[in-house]
């Protein structure tokens, strides 16, 4: 057998081998005290929030989330995800996220192919890349009044109250079997919906048992009902490292009733569960677990029954979707802290790297600002000695709350080329020896050219001013001369047919709308490249048409004060589209005239055949004469010249040209 999965199998014999328990009637001394964190330490992974709601909006344009987020005084760093649930591989639809925040965040957020809006307070969120998303900012209202701000544009599909979190995973989409208007409860469980985890650790308490000889060690895990009695699996992975590699110990988990347990360990321990239980080898072995007490002192109890001489944990947690339990034991003797920690520890010593990602460049009037709040300097526990450019005596001013160095482009060492402007920020520290260097950079906008290109074939050769319904367009934008130090990318794109056709999106925030436009790769230089197809499904067809976008210049390492935003344009002309063809969605005109006709000829013919045959067979005496009227035909000529007066487009796809 593979000596890796040696313990955990030897933990399954040992699973298989324990007694039933039995409750003990003598009181269980053990004085429960808080162990220090070089001893132990658990951290864990929630849906559970102090105050929420979860609600369905299914026919809603705009998918909005509100989160209201209390920090301890100082700088906080939060890492927070946005996933979007696959639907039928349907696109999701647009988001607005507002931030709620309490005090200054160092943000880093992840929302890859989401057509985000994000709502925040620029003073207190500071991004630790540019978030390449639309954003405004959220005025400075009570919790109240800012669902009363989100509801106003658009139904709240959830909200969320959580006190200092680590993480957050915000996953998008409906929401199955919730309510229809979202209503802040207290304890909620948020279910699927969001999972966050808290920067503290959670407490973890030990003591030692009396009368009970021997070094055997529990570690104990209790997980508190939660708001929803659904199944639920909590994943604990427990990682105990002992030297000498002599470890005896048992793992005690308790909790509700519909609560069962996926273990992760690597070290073979003696399981003792409420529900059943697996382990990560062997997810498919189900092993039923016993009843235990629900209450501190009876699991202490069935840790002494177990012949446990020292409970190295015992924590009480929320329900839980992952523990995580770290833990330096051989045994030995218990060491326990005075007092429970329950703020994060201070940091000791100053992050430059984190310092220098908080100086905030602008550009504007022929100068250069350089911007570095004292508040955020103060949390990091940095000493500031002098802050410059690259020419040592262009030198930042106090001007009480912050840093201020500010320069002309043609003083202070800058490099002018002809579509940037560069220079370097000088940061010294007390705590560092050297002085800490950051690039900063300005764009030249009167020397920067944007073009946007269609173009008839996925080569990018031939460029046109010309689209035809049913076959396949190529965009491109560019801009010259290329930067490499920003990127270039689309954050919108759509096509104005006049009143007579209205207005087709093509992409909006930074996503394809729809399955009829593909996002492609980028040109060798960067250039940001999509395609689309368009057809009309009825008359008359638009003979221009306007194609613009949104393209937004950003650093690609730097403040998101430094994007730049600007539209470009191009006019089209629309040709008639080929006599033949259909698409999946509708009929273009040509197609509707054949089958129309068709469909007249059809029913000529068969009222002729009808007429020859009834003239031929009925006896001379009772012929009489007989109008026919192609009824048939009259009826399809009319609900033609119906569908005629308006005209509807939309992008589709190539595989509907099928």
């Amino acid at each position: 057998m593979d000596r890796g999965t040696l313990p955990l199998a030897v933990a399954l014999l040992l699973a298989g081998c324990s007694l039933s328990p039995t409750s003990l009637a003598e009181t269980v001394h053990c004085d429960l005290q808080p162990v220090g964190p070089e001893r132990g330490e658990v951290t864990y992974t929630t849906s559970q929030v102090s105050k929420g709601c979860v609600a369905q909006a299914p026919n809603a344009i705009l998918e909005v989330h509100v989160l209201f987020l209390e920090f301890p005084t100082g700088l906080s760093q939060l890492e927070l995800t946005l996933q979007a649930s696959k639907q039928n591989g349907t696109r999701p639809r647009e988001v607005l996220l507002v931030l709620s925040v309490n005090s200054s965040v160092f943000l880093h957020l992840q929302a890859l192919g989401i057509p985000l809006h994000l709502a925040y307070n620029s003073s207190l969120v500071t991004f630790q890349e540019p978030p390449g998303v639309n954003t405004t900012e959220l005025p400075s209202f009570p919790k109240t009044q800012v669902l009363e701000w989100a509801a106003e544009r658009g139904p709240i599909t959830s909200a969320a109250e959580l006190n200092d979190p680590q993480s957050i995973l915000l996953q998008l989409g409906q929401a199955q079997g919730s309510l229809s208007f979202c209503m802040l409860e207290a304890s909620l469980d948020m279910g699927r919906r969001l999972e966050w985890r808290p920067r503290t650790p959670a407490l973890v308490r030990g003591c030692r048992l009396e009368g009970v000889a021997g070094h055997k060690e529990a570690h104990i895990l209790r997980v508190l009902p939660g708001h929803s009695a659904g199944p639920r699996t909590v994943t604990v992975k427990v990682e105990l490292s002992c030297a000498s590699g002599d470890l005896d110990a048992v793992l005690i988990l308790q909790g509700p009733p519909y609560v069962s347990w996926l273990i992760d360990a690597n070290h073979n321990m003696q399981i003792w569960t409420t529900g059943e239980y697996s382990f990560k080898i062997f997810p498919e072995k189900n092993i039923r677990g016993f009843k235990l007490p629900d209450t501190p002192q009876g699991l202490l109890g069935e840790a002494r029954m177990l012949n446990a001489s020292i409970v190295a944990s015992f924590v009480e947690l929320p329900l839980a979707s992952v523990v995580s339990l770290h833990a330096s034991s051989c045994g030995g003797r218990l060491q326990t802290s005075p007092a429970p920690i329950h703020t994060t520890p201070p940091k000791d010593t100053c992050s430059p790297e984190l310092l220098m990602s908080l100086i905030q460049t602008k550009c504007a009037d022929d100068a250069m600002t350089l911007v570095l709040k004292k508040e955020l300097v103060a949390h990091l526990k940095c000493t500031i000695t002098g802050l410059t450019f690259w020419d040592p005596s262009c030198e930042a001013e106090d001007r009480g709350d912050k840093f201020v160095l500010r320069s002309a482009y043609s003083s202070c060492g800058m490099q002018v080329s002809a579509s940037m402007i560069s220079n370097e920020a000088v940061v010294n520290i007390l705590s560092s020896s050297s002085p800490q260097r950051k690039k900063v950079h300005c764009l030249n906008m009167d020397s920067l050219s944007f073009q946007l290109g269609l173009y008839l074939s996925p080569h990018f050769l031939q460029a046109s001013n010309t689209i035809e319904p049913g076959q396949q367009s190529f965009v491109q934008v560019r801009v010259s001369p290329s930067i490499s130090e920003f990127l270039l990318q689309l954050d919108s794109c759509h096509l104005d047919l006049g009143p007579e056709g209205g207005t087709v999106e093509l992409i909006q925030g930074r996503a394809a709308k729809g399955n009829c436009v593909s996002l492609l790769s980028p040109s060798p230089e960067g250039d940001p490249r999509f395609s689309f197809l368009l057809h009309f499904y009825t008359v008359p067809i638009p003979k221009t048409g306007t194609l613009s976008c949104t393209v937004a210049l950003r650093p690609k390492t730097g403040s998101q004060d430094q994007e730049v935003h600007r539209t470009v344009f191009m006019r089209l002309n629309i040709i008639s589209p080929d006599l033949s063809g259909c698409t999946s969605k509708g009929l273009v005109l040509p197609a509707v005239l054949g089958i129309t006709f068709g469909a007249f000829l059809i029913g000529a013919l068969l009222t002729a055949a009808l007429w020859y045959i009834y003239s031929h067979t009925r006896s001379p005496s009772k012929r009489e004469p007989v109008v026919a009227v192609a009824a048939p035909a009259s009826s399809e000529s009319s609900s033609t010249n119906h569908s005629i007066g308006s005209t509807q487009s939309t992008p589709c796809s190539t595989s509907s040209m099928a």
